[in-house]
């Protein structure tokens, strides 16, 4: 599986559930069922090397604006929730996160924000095809602290003066 085909399977899982992240993963699971185990395993390789890469104290403090608030659970899902946006969300808010004030129609903290289910769509998908759990997918661990400079998600004035987009749309 290409990064193409990857970026098709979320973005057509997020059409099909009308944005809802809990039916995009229904939706996921779904799309994953009718490829083969080896597919379904290069699926969660991308999936997985892009939560890690989304690992960022800045793309934490964006997080931290849009939600009030991000604890270590909150952003893990949030990570999810942003790859199921497709890629054009997920790569603008890597190059500079601020810009989600913009890549963002909508957005309501309530329903917004938390994927949990996503980050499992190719486990079930694959424990459902092969009745095994996914095997290791040989990636590189996870970075053991967030990549980039701390961000004190406390101190109002530097997130409105490192973020002035997203202040003003989800603070200010």
């Amino acid at each position: 599986m290409d990064e193409m085909e990857f970026w098709e399977l979320v973005d057509g899982s997020r059409a099909t559930a009308g944005g809802d992240p809990e039916e995009q993963a229904d939706a996921l699971v779904e799309r994953l069922l009718g490829l083969d185990p080896d597919d379904v395993v290069d699926f969660a390789r991308h999936f997985e090397s892009r939560y890690n890469r989304a690992y960022a104290w800045d793309l934490w403090a964006a997080a931290a604006l849009l939600l009030d608030g991000a604890s270590d659970d909150v952003f893990d899902y949030f990570r999810c929730w942003l790859i199921g946006q497709g890629r054009e969300v997920f790569e603008g808010a890597l190059h500079d996160p601020d810009h989600l004030a913009h890549l963002l129609d909508d957005f309501d903290e309530e329903v917004d924000g938390d994927a949990e289910e996503l980050g499992y769509a190719a486990d079930e998908a694959y424990e459902q095809l092969t009745g095994t759990v996914m095997p290791e997918l040989g990636l590189p661990p996870a970075p053991p602290e967030p990549l980039g400079t701390y961000v004190d998600f406390e101190d109002d004035a530097a997130l409105a003066e490192r973020f002035p987009r997203l202040w003003e749309r989800f603070r200010g």
